[in-house]
């Protein structure tokens, strides 16, 4: 049987906060098929798209915060494979940020 603790992933002081924030922008996004449905004027979905893209955006540099002070913090403070790992873990997601 194995004493370790549970792996818990920086994000999770903040769980809630995040999934308040997620399960509204799933409501933009139902808002958004609503007006599409409805008909309604072109700008007017634009605007609700670049809404809900910064609200996603939002989320994931929190997300991203958060692995930087905690996860990339403890495996560099580790030192080893496991922190080159996590660096080269973070740069990656930053690319993909980047590029979205």
């Amino acid at each position: 049987m194995s004493t370790e603790a549970p792996v818990q992933h920086g994000y999770i002081s903040d769980k809630d906060r995040y999934l308040a924030r997620l399960k509204r922008i799933e409501g933009q996004a139902r808002g958004i098929h609503r007006m599409v449905e409805e008909d309604t004027y072109c700008i007017d979905i634009l605007t609700q798209i670049s809404a809900l893209t910064s609200a996603l955006e939002n989320v994931a540099l929190g997300l991203l915060n958060d692995h930087l002070k905690h996860c990339v913090a403890h495996a560099a403070q580790a030192g080893g494979a496991t922190a080159d790992e996590k660096i080269n873990e973070a740069s990656a997601a930053i690319a993909r940020l980047v590029k979205s």
